[in-house]
């Protein structure tokens, strides 16, 4: 069955930096687009990053610009989410997901397989 798993999350000071990782296993998303999202209390899940199958192509919400960096390591079927100068306001529940497009989207919709979250806190 396929699943994607993430980890790295955690509580951290503001300022500092997280890697979420996000694991593949049970097939191989080599040719699909990976994306993470987040999701704060009371909050719709908004987009955050997502990756090509190639690693050639990135996107990013303007808010996480500058600030997070989105890479793949298709030997290990893994995507990372680098965070650095974390914000109180990046506190949310971080998922990955999978998508068949060929190009990296922001759109919930294109995403077919989705990992379960991992917690991220930024304290002040």
């Amino acid at each position: 069955q396929e699943q994607l798993v993430e980890s790295g999350g955690g509580l951290v000071q503001a300022g500092g930096s997280l890697r979420l990782s996000c694991a593949a296993s049970g097939r191989t998303f080599s040719n699909y687009v990976i994306g993470w999202f987040r999701q704060a209390p009371g909050k719709e899940r908004d987009f955050v990053a997502a990756i090509s199958w190639s690693g050639a192509s990135t996107r990013y919400a303007d808010s996480v610009k500058g600030r997070f960096t989105i890479t793949r390591d298709s030997a290990k079927n893994t995507v990372y989410l680098q965070m650095n100068s974390l914000k109180p306001e990046d506190t949310a529940v971080y998922s990955c997901a999978a998508s068949r497009l060929a190009v990296p989207t922001n759109q919930r919709r294109h995403y077919d397989y989705w990992g379960q979250g991992t917690q991220v806190t930024v304290s002040l």
